[in-house]
């Protein structure tokens, strides 16, 4: 499955204003929490179906949703998330903005 568009990372903090869509939304965060699991892969396919992906434990857990999906969802401000209805149901996103993730590569050298 081939992604054309990944979404920019553009801040820190939750995203705590209203965004007139959720494809906007979407443009100015780094993560999404989508059912209470954290997801950083994200993106736009080729026929821009949103596909978000995560793992629950040692299992794999992917999302997909059409434009039309995205276009519907609303956003609840009462919650701070948007309400998104997919193939599978009801889904809740949060949009967050940055952050920061780690890997295992060492970056300490000896400067001797």
């Amino acid at each position: 499955m081939s992604y054309h568009w990944v979404f920019p990372i553009q801040r820190l903090t939750a995203m705590t204003a209203v965004s007139d869509t959720l494809l906007h939304a979407l443009e100015h965060c780094g993560m999404v929490e989508i059912d209470g699991l954290h997801a950083f892969e994200f993106a736009l396919d080729v026929d821009d179906n949103l596909h978000i992906e995560c793992m629950d434990g040692r299992a794999a857990k992917h999302w997909e949703f059409t434009p039309a999906q995205v276009d519907a969802a609303t956003y609840d401000v009462t919650l701070q998330s948007w309400l998104i209805t997919g193939d599978s149901g009801e889904h809740r996103l949060v949009c967050l903005g940055d952050v920061i993730s780690g890997d295992n590569e060492d970056d300490d050298q000896d400067d001797a």
